[in-house]
């Protein structure tokens, strides 16, 4: 092969990659949850077990934006933005590319059944609430942000499958409302920043009442993790400033600092959040280690 052959193939491998928004999987930290809260994070099994399980979420994460940006090409190709970082609206990667892609990332899917069939069921779920998000769902007022926070509701579910522990009445209620806040602020932004041109169904909103929404989506997420605290958890209670301060720090950088429309954005760009993040990950990791399974 060519020097010339070599760059073009690595030129595509890199838009089929980018097809598929590696920078998102950040999103897919919350399959890890369950493997700090359940106490399995000192056994080897059960790390391998949640990492499989994030590398095929990453996985499934992907195969739904491609899905979504073969829903959406014609729409992308008129946006003054996507129409030159989406590949598919920017030309850079084919239909018929794209649709191989999707096939085989299903294929590595549904070839997961062998070791992780609990796993792949709640995969499954996942690529169905985004193929009826991406086809229709998407357009229905405050549905659309649910449909986004059960998203990752379903991460940690996953991961509570791979390690076979069930999901805590807590965990669910405190990882909805954390991402309703996130989905909530991510509107909000599109909102003030562009308008009803960036999605559709921001013509149906306002900010007032996605900062409504944020605010109690925030004021939930910290009230029932503090009660998960105080009542499941109590050598946790030094976690529950740090996560304040997150919430804080992320409504700050939305007002002030104009970010929150992309969350993994956000995260990976302010490094005071982000190092908020680790410590809190670090506290609950020191907190919870003496009674870990070995």
């Amino acid at each position: 092969m060519t020097g010339s052959a070599q760059q073009e193939t690595r030129k595509a491998s890199m838009e089929l990659l980018k097809l598929m928004r590696p920078r998102q999987w950040v999103k897919n930290i919350f399959v890890l949850a369950p493997l700090v809260f359940a106490g399995a994070f000192r056994s080897p099994a059960a790390q391998g077990a949640v990492l499989l399980a994030f590398v095929l979420f990453c996985i499934a994460s992907s195969a739904a934006y491609i899905v979504n940006d073969l829903q959406d090409i014609d729409k992308d190709r008129r946006h003054p933005v996507k129409s030159k970082t989406r590949p598919l609206a920017a030309g850079t990667v084919s239909v018929r590319a794209a649709l191989l892609l999707l096939g085989l990332l299903y294929l590595v899917l549904l070839s997961a059944w062998w070791w992780q069939p609990g796993v792949v069921k709640v995969l499954a779920a996942y690529l169905a609430l985004n193929l009826a998000y991406s086809f229709g769902l998407k357009h229905q007022p405050v549905l659309d942000i649910f449909l986004v926070a059960f998203g990752f509701v379903l991460r940690v579910y996953a991961g509570a499958e791979a390690l076979a522990v069930p999901v805590s009445s807590w965990m669910f209620v405190t990882t909805m409302c954390l991402a309703l806040y996130m989905a909530a602020v991510k509107r909000r932004q599109e909102l003030s920043q562009r308008g009803s041109e960036a999605r559709d169904v921001l013509q149906h909103y306002s900010v007032a009442l996605v900062d409504r929404y944020a605010e109690m989506a925030a004021m939930g997420a910290l009230v029932f993790y503090s009660l998960f605290v105080m009542s499941s958890r109590p050598e946790l209670v030094v976690t529950v400033p740090v996560v304040l301060f997150g919430l804080f720090r992320y409504w700050y950088v939305v007002e002030t600092l104009e970010g929150g429309e992309s969350p993994t954005d956000v995260l990976l760009s302010d490094l005071p959040l982000l190092l908020t993040v680790l410590v809190w990950m670090g506290a609950c990791l020191w907190v919870l280690w003496p009674a870990a399974g070995g």
